[in-house]
């Protein structure tokens, strides 16, 4: 019994942010139905089902939503739903005739999930585009990177699931309190774009405050201060530091056996240079294992830099069960964790409308009616 048990999604079949929320919504107990085109999309990285994690804990339906008889049956799940996910470009889904305008007639209190990167109006609304893209225009992008570099890459972390699923996850669930206490649902226009500014929001403040430079490498956070930065280790491997209050830096260099009188003051940023090479010439002299044995677990605010096999076997990790593995897979464990409605791992990612038949039983087709989808060509 999940905290979302009870909670209906029908998801349109997607990439990136929509299947994100999707399952982060499915985790935490929500019943989500995939829906599938009969025959797989072209996804850019061909990923056999059972890998494809995004998709835990959904059921597949297959629909041929160019057959009358599958949008009619789309419409339906639509009618019995709480919310709807999609992640096409605007327009799509109007022109499918399941837009927002024909689902609220079904179902006048249906949330109506709208994940884009570019939001659903603006001149670039149309454009293709992926997350690069979208935290490049919204000022990301340009802040990440050390100042003698280009930008570097964040993975597809910011936009894609930072500023793209997680805001439309938290505005479906918090349009599912307001259709339930007026009976009336609502579009939520989730852009990566907007959620990407919004994250931003610490960083314009201090911007405006002159606490800021858009010199990339060259503040507090960001590589530019020698003590919120990656070090190499003696075995060419890597540790971060973080110790931005005195207290902890005082730490750190306490443990690395630098005497505080060595250096200049930790917020003189004309001694910044000199304070990051004795840091490197420090970490450079002994390996990475031998440096977690001082620091880990100290004020230091310290830790390896760990790739994704390693992280895994780390003993914090471990010990919060992290990572799980579920029907010979590992996966990352749900998040956040609940005291009394605890997310789980309930089901492996599914083939391709592996689930139509049972799911549509489910959601109240008849066995007759079934049987008809399929003869028109709506189903597999």
């Amino acid at each position: 019994m999940g905290a979302l048990t009870g909670v209906k999604v029908v998801e349109m079949a997607g990439i990136g942010p929509a299947p994100f929320c999707g399952m982060l919504l499915a985790d935490m107990g929500a019943d989500v139905l995939r829906i599938e085109r009969l025959v797989a999309a072209d996804i850019g990285i061909p990923v056999p089902p059972k890998f494809d994690l995004l998709n835990r804990n959904k059921r597949s339906v297959a629909l041929d939503l160019k057959s009358s008889a599958g949008r009619e049956a789309l419409l339906r799940l639509i009618s019995d739903a709480d919310v709807l996910i999609e992640g096409f470009r605007p327009g799509v889904m109007e022109r499918l005739g399941v837009g927002p305008d024909v689902c609220s007639k079904r179902n006048a209190a249906l949330v109506f999930g709208r994940m884009t990167g570019w939001g659903q109006t603006g001149p670039l609304s149309h454009s293709a585009s992926h997350d690069i893209n979208y935290i490049a225009l919204s000022g990301a992008l340009n802040a990440i990177g050390h100042a003698d570099g280009q930008p570097v890459i964040p993975l597809n972390l910011i936009g894609d699931f930072g500023g793209g699923a997680l805001y439309l996850a938290m505005g479906v669930l918090a349009a599912v309190i307001s259709a339930r206490a007026t009976g009336v649902g609502q579009v939520v226009d989730a852009a990566v774009t907007d959620g990407v500014a919004n994250l931003m929001t610490m960083h314009y403040g201090f911007r405006q405050a002159g606490a800021w430079s858009v010199e990339r490498g060259s503040n507090l956070t960001d590589g530019g201060a020698p003590f919120y930065d990656v070090y190499e280790t003696q075995d060419g491997l890597f540790v971060s530091v973080g110790a931005v209050e005195g207290r902890f830096f005082a730490e750190l260099l306490s443990r690395l056996g630098i005497g505080s009188e060595e250096l200049p003051k930790q917020h003189d940023r004309a001694g910044w240079t000199l304070i990051r090479s004795r840091l490197a010439q420090t970490f450079k002299s002994r390996t990475r294992a031998e440096w977690c044995s001082i620091l880990e677990g100290s004020d230091a605010c310290f830790a390896p830099v760990l790739d994704m096999d390693e992280c895994v076997k780390h003993p914090h990790h471990v010990a919060r069960n992290a990572h799980v593995e579920f029907d010979g897979v590992l996966h990352p464990s749900p998040a956040p964790r609940f005291s009394a409605t605890p997310s789980d791992i309930r089901k492996a990612p599914p083939a391709l409308g592996e689930d139509t038949r049972g799911a549509l039983a489910e959601w109240g087709f008849s066995k007759d009616e079934i049987t008809s989808l399929q003869r028109a060509g709506a189903i597999p």
